[in-house]
């Protein structure tokens, strides 16, 4: 068997391995039931993938996220090791040829939702797989005390009933400790090593700021700490208009929302790795696998959901061991703000039913029919044609995607169908006169044989791959063929697709999830709770808070958080230190509030105490444009 660090040097060039990495590998090695807590950037991948490379035969990776076993499978074959993942949209025939590769074609990796381990044909050809290894990502949505919590996870015991002699490794990056005893019973793990790494990060400054004009502070952060940065808000039209006003503040911006289509996506991110951007501004769909170290600040200038959440995002800053900040802005009216974008929108059970009904009916799938199959969903007409809330909706096809119901990806594209109108003669005789289209139209001609005889569904990327052309020019060449009356032309914007992995059987199929839709709106309510608690608490360390909320215990104050920092500043200094220094600095001239504050580098509640005091002795006065001035002067 080869040595790890041989595996890790050839294919990853690290020449050595993170705190618990490499003890984790070597427990599975032996054979051991392993659980791995490891933080965000802590190295998951790696403690399954190079066990699995190391051993003879496949690894089965369970993980509830498209992309980022999409993502995976691609670095795997970039790095010349044959990895395959079960998606949506797969026909049975594909699905069927897919897995008899799994078993006879040398592949070291398979991905696959735990949906996946529902279908007999799946179960049955695993059992003939030579499997080494099965690893389940993102172990805690095994847990219904767990936010994420999927009861198709459940179905992974199956696993141990096919292949029993194969040992299991669960990896997550964030669980409580009820979670973690949870994820353990679930996966029948006999006497597992489990392998905890403290989410302790002494370089990592958690700040909490209130701010009744966040953009201003988020400018003086950024052109102070003028490294790579994320900025995390609440929803799309957001992520533009931040990106714009930072671009019009000369700080570098880009964007990044789950709306926007892939090349957007690709060139947006590239920018910011590159740092060609300084900043990426983005929602929640951003950051999972992303790995740069040298992020220097997270901001959120929204709330997140919940203390999990929060620490995964903010866990993307100061990977390479400098000095960096992750930093809430807050003001008065997030309370309000968060309690109606997460609590208010939770579905009820009434709700869930009624949205499942009309999903059926709109894909007019009959009653006992629909499984596993897949159709493109333009959300916005959904909502539209049924008058639904939007946020109350996503909320309800999100909820019936954790319970396995549906599977909803979130892939923004064009659905195109296209079909010659015109003879073949005629067309040759077009193409002589508009020879930019020749190749174009050469190559959907021969990718699409039957064209001429009937509609036929286009794939952009392929017919843009094959043409060496961008998906744009394609898409504006189908259009002047269309106003040239060359061809019929349906070209439908969809931003989802869903798979149905359930038969429809209406009220029935809602029923037997009712009691996970009520336990799951109790979890939320508990952690927008924590989560108010949390930026609401000024005087436990903001490290200390994080770290005792996942079970960590006798931990000592970070001495760099927005807490410890303010309570250096209390010791330091007291309120008639603070007058003298406002009086010493109004000697230059007039100041602002917010001047005063960044000259003194004084916490801005105690700045407005003593500016106050000053006031009210007529030591200073206000201006007509709101700046403070001595009186004598």
């Amino acid at each position: 068997m080869e040595h790890p660090i041989n595996i890790l040097e050839r294919y990853w060039t690290f020449t050595s391995f993170k705190p618990n990495q490499e003890s984790i590998i070597n427990a599975v090695l032996e054979g051991e039931d392993t659980f791995a807590l490891l933080p965000t950037g802590g190295g998951k991948s790696l403690c399954f993938q190079i066990p699995a490379l190391a051993k003879k035969g496949i690894c089965i990776v369970v993980s509830p996220l498209i992309a980022l076993m999409k993502d995976q499978v691609k670095s795997l074959n970039n790095k010349g090791i044959k990895a395959m993942a079960l998606t949506s949209g797969i026909t049975y025939s594909e699905l069927d040829k897919l897995l008899d590769n799994c078993i006879y074609g040398n592949y070291k990796f398979l991905y696959l939702s735990p949906e996946r381990l529902q279908q007999e044909l799946v179960k049955d050809r695993i059992k003939q797989m030579h499997v080494n290894l099965i690893a389940v990502d993102e172990a805690h949505c095994i847990s219904q005390w767990g936010s994420d919590f999927r009861p198709a996870y459940k179905n992974i015991a199956v696993l141990r009933q096919i292949q029993p002699s194969v040992n299991v490794i669960a990896l997550t990056a964030s669980a409580k400790p009820e979670i973690v005893d949870d994820i353990i019973k679930e996966l029948d793990f006999i006497q597992p090593k489990i392998f905890k790494h403290s989410f302790y990060r002494p370089n990592l400054a958690y700040m909490v700021l209130h701010e009744h004009d966040k953009y201003y502070k988020l400018e003086t952060i950024l052109k102070k700490f003028n490294q790579s940065s994320i900025i995390y808000v609440r929803n799309r039209k957001l992520t533009l208009d931040v990106s714009a006003f930072l671009e019009s503040k000369n700080i570098s911006a880009t964007y990044y929302h789950g709306g926007l289509e892939n090349a957007k996506k690709d060139s947006n991110m590239t920018e910011w790795l590159n740092n060609q951007k300084q900043v990426m501004v983005a929602t929640n769909a951003f950051g999972m696998g992303i790995d740069k170290p040298d992020v220097k600040t997270v901001i959120h200038l929204n709330l997140p959901e919940s203390i999990e959440s929060y620490f995964q995002e903010a866990g993307r800053v100061g990977r390479n061991g400098e000095k960096a900040y992750a930093v809430i802005l807050k003001n008065n009216s997030d309370t309000v703000l968060v309690k109606n974008q997460f609590l208010s929108v939770l579905p009820t059970v009434k709700f869930v039913k009624q949205v499942y009904r009309k999903l059926c009916n709109y894909f007019q799938i009959s009653y006992g029919e629909g499984e596993y199959q897949t159709f493109d969903f333009d959300f916005n007409s959904f909502c539209k044609t049924y008058e639904f809330g939007a946020l109350l909706c996503y909320n309800t096809l999100l909820l019936l995607d954790r319970n396995s119901v549906i599977t909803l990806s979130k892939q923004f594209k064009n659905k195109v169908t296209a079909q010659f109108i015109i003879t073949n003669a005629a067309l040759f005789n077009y193409l002589e006169t508009h020879q930019d289209y020749s190749i174009i139209v050469k190559s959907i001609l021969r990718m699409y044989g039957g064209i001429f005889d009937h509609v036929s569904k286009i794939d952009l990327s392929k017919v843009s791959e094959k043409a060496s052309v961008s998906e744009s020019k394609l898409i504006n060449t189908l259009q002047e063929l269309e106003r040239d009356e060359i061809i019929t032309l349906n070209l439908a914007k969809t931003d989802a697709q869903v798979t149905f992995i359930e038969p429809r059987e209406d009220d029935k199929t809602i029923n037997r999830i009712a009691k996970n839709i009520e336990q799951q709106n109790k979890l939320k309510h508990n952690q927008i709770k924590a989560m108010l608690d949390y930026i609401e608490n000024d005087t436990v360390c903001k490290s200390i808070q994080l770290l005792s909320y996942f079970g960590e215990k006798n931990i000592e104050p970070c001495g760099i958080c927005s807490v410890c920092n303010n309570n250096k500043k209390n010791n330091k200094e007291d309120i008639n230190t603070l007058k003298k220094r406002v009086i010493k600095l109004l000697e230059s001239g007039d100041k602002s509030s917010r001047n005063i504050i960044a000259t003194l580098n004084a916490p801005e509640d105690q700045v407005k105490t003593v500016l106050k005091l000053l006031l009210e002795h007529k030591i200073i006065t206000i201006t007509q444009t709101n700046t403070y001035k001595l009186s004598h002067l």
